[in-house]
């Protein structure tokens, strides 16, 4: 990538940061993300590479007393250090800039991916910083969602990777599905320990944004449709990889 590429990205991504709407239900979402990627995380260090609004640099704060942040959205950067204090060390930078004289044994990329200009080169730089008993834990929006099937049927959509609305809103490069997601993380020479969904979704973020906390979707309702998530995860909301090198 070019260093003009670089500077183009570096600006691109503080004005998402100015503008972005962070939903209800993104923000449900990084609590499931966590409970998937449980089973997978390895004790020591984390390094969390894109932060948005610190709701997922508060959850691993609380686990791991050895936190790292970059994120090249200053903005980004001062409402998670508002969130999060000192429990963790800040760096802004772009992911392809960023250097470490150390090694991580976590790292973690939330809804980056489909972002980025080049997320194979950003999936290297992050196996470069990764400890060798490390893993990576990936996770992208799905295409195969059911609310994206959905929205094919209504016309909504012509082919559930094609960009919706929300897509354009929250700056996103591409459309991940599982075959691509994973072709990506194998392109950067890394090798999958697994793959999975997080969260059953038929309706769109702003359809769950209206009803939950209402009389009509309840915690047991939402608590459901994470579990069948894990039965059905081609359909699920989100999708993961837990990768080592």
């Amino acid at each position: 990538m070019s260093r003009q590429e670089l500077a183009a990205e570096f600006q691109n991504l503080n004005q998402l940061a100015a503008g972005y709407d962070n939903s209800n239900f993104d923000r449900l979402m990084r609590h499931w993300m966590l409970r998937s990627l449980e089973p997978f995380l390895v004790p020591g260090s984390a390094l969390e590479m894109g932060c948005m609004y610190g709701e997922f640099t508060s959850l691993l704060a609380e686990r791991y007393s050895d936190l790292t942040v970059v994120d090249a959205a200053a903005q980004f950067l001062e409402i998670t250090r508002q969130r999060v204090g000192d429990k963790a060390v800040y760096h802004q930078a772009l992911f392809e800039d960023f250097t470490s004289d150390r090694k991580y044994d976590n790292i973690f990329l939330m809804h980056v991916l489909e972002h980025l200009i080049d997320p194979v080169e950003v999936l290297r730089k992050a196996s470069d910083l990764l400890s060798p008993q490390g893993r990576i834990h990936a996770i992208v929006p799905n295409g195969n969602a059911v609310s994206r099937q959905i929205a094919v049927k209504m016309g909504l959509l012509k082919e559930l990777t094609d960009f919706a609305p929300a897509d354009h809103r929250g700056g996103h490069r591409r459309i991940y599905v599982m075959d691509t997601f994973q072709r990506d993380a194998r392109a950067a020479g890394l090798t999958i320990v697994r793959s999975g969904g997080v969260f059953f979704k038929a309706l769109a973020n702003f359809q769950f944004d209206a009803l939950v906390g209402g009389n009509l979707i309840s915690d047991e309702f939402m608590e459901a449709c994470y579990q069948l998530g894990d039965e059905y995860p081609q359909l699920t909301a989100s999708i993961y990889l837990v990768c080592k090198r």
